[in-house]
């Protein structure tokens, strides 16, 4: 069975980008379970304009990703329930710890805020880039990223620069 040039383009770069998009979602939810469903919702939105934006498509894709997760918390915020205590868990590392504790962080932002926070550090794209995947003008990353900074630093007081830094895919906060 011959692909269309179009098909093994798209086929390509999820082979290709997959894990790097999973890794974000992941960062945008803080759910494996949610991750591949926001990975998946972005890729079949994106395949609609492949031929489009075939040449460059991890931006668009990208958008779309951070769009979706903040309209999937909308409409699931009122169904969901907070509690202030998280369930004992096992023996952990210490870097898993500390890895458990940014994740936490990350979810307790508002999800403008952690969408420029991951894209902004995590995934390392300038805030000219993080305006527009999210569609808000660069003033707006600049404060949202000010704001989640700061609120990421009260929520980690004993997580200094060096610490942050060893975590793998983290910014020095």
């Amino acid at each position: 069975m011959s692909l269309t040039p179009d098909r093994a383009g798209f086929e390509q770069f999820v082979l290709a980008r997959r894990g790097a998009l999973l890794r974000t979602a992941y960062l945008l939810t803080g759910s494996h379970a949610d991750a591949e469903d926001l990975v998946q919702t972005a890729l079949i939105k994106s395949v609609r304009h492949w031929r489009r934006i075939a040449d460059h498509p991890e931006p668009y894709v990208r958008t779309v990703l951070a769009r979706e997760s903040v309209s999937r918390w909308r409409r699931r915020r009122w169904r969901e329930l907070t509690t202030d205590e998280m369930p004992e868990r096992v023996d952990a590392a210490p870097d898993i710890e500390a890895r458990e504790d940014l994740r936490r962080a990350l979810l307790a932002l508002a999800p403008r805020q952690r969408a420029v926070i991951v894209l902004r550090y995590l995934e390392d794209l300038s805030e000219r880039e993080t305006a527009e995947a999210l569609g808000i003008a660069v003033g707006t990353v600049k404060s949202q990223a000010r704001d989640g900074l700061a609120a990421l630093r009260r929520r980690l007081p004993g997580l200094d620069d060096e610490e942050a830094a060893a975590l793998p895919g983290s910014p020095a906060f």
